[in-house]
């Protein structure tokens, strides 16, 4: 990942609309949800929450598919996983045991096996 996209993707979520909006589509991954329903959970304007997943669309946070009338938003995680890694790439300085805690702390994010 360049860096000019990585400075866009957390640009993108540095304003308080839009970094909300992306965690409520992590949390309704795979399936997103419509534009609408994110504008009334988040209690946002339609035409300006239109601007917002316009925004982290652009950045790479976020996709969109049209569904008959509607259309979907998803977090697009790969994105973000790309742009941590790319974060913490370097932060060991070749021991990685530094960065063991950080690893730990995000194994919470992670869905066991078993219930998959």
């Amino acid at each position: 990942m360049e860096i000019s996209n990585v400075i866009e993707s957390f640009s993108a979520l540095a304003q308080e609309t839009r970094l909300e909006a992306f965690r409520l589509l992590v949390r309704h991954e795979p399936e997103g949800l419509p534009a609408g329903e994110i504008a009334r959970q988040l209690s946002v304007p339609h035409a300006t929450m239109s601007a917002h997943l316009a925004v982290l669309t652009r950045a790479g946070l976020a996709a969109s598919q049209r569904q008959g009338r509607s259309i979907i938003y998803r977090a697009n995680l790969k994105h973000m996983q790309e742009a941590i890694r790319f974060l913490v790439r370097d932060c060991c300085g070749g021991h990685p045991e530094v960065c063991g805690p950080l690893g730990m702390s995000l194994s919470d994010c992670i869905p066991d096996q078993e219930t998959r």
